[in-house]
């Protein structure tokens, strides 16, 4: 009979799983993952873990809202396989990638203080390769974009290509910062719309600042994995 998690005596699969509000194939999977050592076998072959794969486990379910799944499960693997560089350098990729999201921010709240209203479409314009450039994506996906109403260039009379003036412009930016910041296109399309006919930043403060809370959020759950995990870690020895 297995004891509970606060014994740190041998547990059934059914008392890690319970103490976590898992079901049992779920501690499977993760152990089978690498996420949990190796459990031990009873001689009927039953597995059976200990407060070791109880601190592994409560590591990796703190990691996941900060770090996400499938990185929480690397970090778990490289440290059960006694690689805690590669757990580190994980991490540190996780932190990075936080850093880039908030000057993403940044740069969009920077953008749309600096928004005047659409001025009236002047001749000339930008094609659809040069943008596409400048922005890092395919012209693809500026097609794409258009068919969902994000961008609405015209077309030059005389060779039937597409022209972005400048509103096109500041809405294909906007657009693809928002894409970086996590944002759908369905969610896109009514801010890029508002900002059109607003032109300010007010129509974008509810989003960015839910923006810059989950931001937030993610920082303070990178911390709290960071606990578990050096307590999982202390644990190993």
């Amino acid at each position: 009979m297995g004891q509970n998690l606060q014994t740190g005596e041998r547990l059934r699969p059914v008392d890690l799983a319970r103490g976590h509000g898992l079901s049992t194939q779920a501690v499977r999977n993760y152990e089978e993952a690498g996420i949990l050592p190796t459990a031990g076998r009873t001689l009927h072959g039953y597995r059976t873990y200990t407060s070791l794969h109880a601190g592994s486990l409560r590591a990796f379910l703190a990691l996941v809202p900060g770090h996400g799944h499938r990185t929480a499960t690397s970090i778990m693997r490289a440290v059960n396989q006694g690689s805690d560089d590669e757990a580190c350098r994980l991490i540190d990729e996780s932190h990075a990638q936080l850093l880039d999201d908030r000057r993403t921010l940044q740069a969009v709240e920077s953008a749309l203080r600096d928004l005047e209203p659409p001025t009236a479409a002047e001749p000339g314009g930008t094609f659809i390769g040069p943008l596409a450039q400048d922005l890092g994506i395919r012209p693809a996906t500026l097609r794409k974009w258009e068919r969902v109403g994000l961008v609405s260039p015209r077309r030059d009379p005389r060779t039937g290509y597409r022209l972005y003036d400048e509103a096109d412009v500041r809405d294909a930016r906007l657009a693809h910062q928002l894409r970086r910041g996590g944002y759908l296109l369905e969610q896109i399309a009514p801010l890029i719309a508002q900002v059109r006919s607003a032109g300010g930043l007010q129509p974008l403060e509810a989003a960015l600042c839910d923006w810059r809370g989950r931001l937030s959020a993610r920082a303070r759950a990178m911390l709290t994995g960071a606990a578990e995990l050096e307590a999982y870690l202390r644990k190993r020895g």
